[in-house]
Formats: structure tokens, sequence, C-alpha cells
């Protein structure tokens, strides 16, 4: 039996996307996102709130470090990956992060005196695929993990 890792997520970018290249000239990117969940306990609505890492490979990671900012809303869907490492303490430790395959953003909007209009932003007005080519929706990039999975390879999900 097949293990399944997917993750879909939903949030806000809590900072700034960070690009940066491998010794090899693959680009990664790495953004936060907080995510809120809401529920009843007792009669009071309850809110918490979950921080995530996520880090972008390749194409998806030009995309994201040019589209996102801090505050823009975002959704990834992708898998876990958990790193494990001896410091230089003796200590064991381990970070979970998710691994973004597809990433998409929701509509930009500027306000101007009186009305509100959607940005110029290209990621508002195309889909792209893991080559980057318009395909007809909004906001929405697909990318190659770290190991080079092919484009075809990836799905669409229906949201």
């Amino acid at each position: 039996m097949n293990n399944l890792n997917s993750v879909l997520i939903e949030g806000n970018m809590v900072r700034d996307p960070l690009i940066r290249s491998t010794p090899k000239g693959t680009q990664v990117c790495n953004f936060s996102i907080a995510s809120n969940r809401f529920f009843r306990q007792d009669s009071n609505l309850e809110k918490e709130t979950g921080f995530f890492e996520v880090e972008a490979w390749g194409k998806l990671a030009a995309a994201c470090s040019t589209q996102g900012r801090k505050g823009r809303g975002v959704r990834v869907v992708g898998r876990l990956k958990q790193d494990r490492w001896t410091g230089s303490d003796g200590k064991t430790h381990n970070k979970v992060a998710i691994v973004a395959e597809h990433v998409e953003y929701r509509s930009d909007f500027k306000k101007t005196d009186e009305t509100v209009s959607e940005s110029d932003n290209l990621a508002d007005a195309a889909y792209f695929n893991g080559d980057l080519e318009p395909n007809g929706e909004a906001g929405a990039f697909y990318g190659n993990s770290e190991e080079n999975v092919d484009a075809e390879e990836l799905q669409a999900v229906s949201f």
C-alpha cells in the first residue's frame, strides 16, 4: 500500500518570501502562512491560528518570490517534509515544512479614490503550469518540487 502525503492549506503570508539558490543554481523560495481555525467552545466562538513554513522549488519558487508579499491570501497544495539534524550542542532537532507543488493567490485589490480596482498583476489574470504558460484561470502556479516532478504528473485540484 502506498502512503499518502498531501496537504492543502489556505491563509495569509506572514512575511515577504525569501528566495535563494542552491549551489547548483536551483531556486528555492521560503515563506510562512498563518491559517485561522474557528470553532465553538461552550457558547463562545474561539479562534486558533497556526503558522506553517512553505518551500517552493524551481520555476514555482521564482513565481512565488515575485507574486507573494506579506499579508496576501494564498492557497498551497503540496506535501509534508521533515528535516532532522543534530545541533552543535548534541541535541537532535527536527522541522516540518510544506513543499509546495501548486500555489494560488487571492486577487490583489488596490483602493483608488472611491473605487476598488484589481491590480495589474499577471498572477491575477492568468493561470500557470510548471512552465509558466498562461492557461486561463486566476492566480495559480504549478511547479516542481525538489525531486523535479514533471508538471504533467501534477494534477489540478478542484476548488
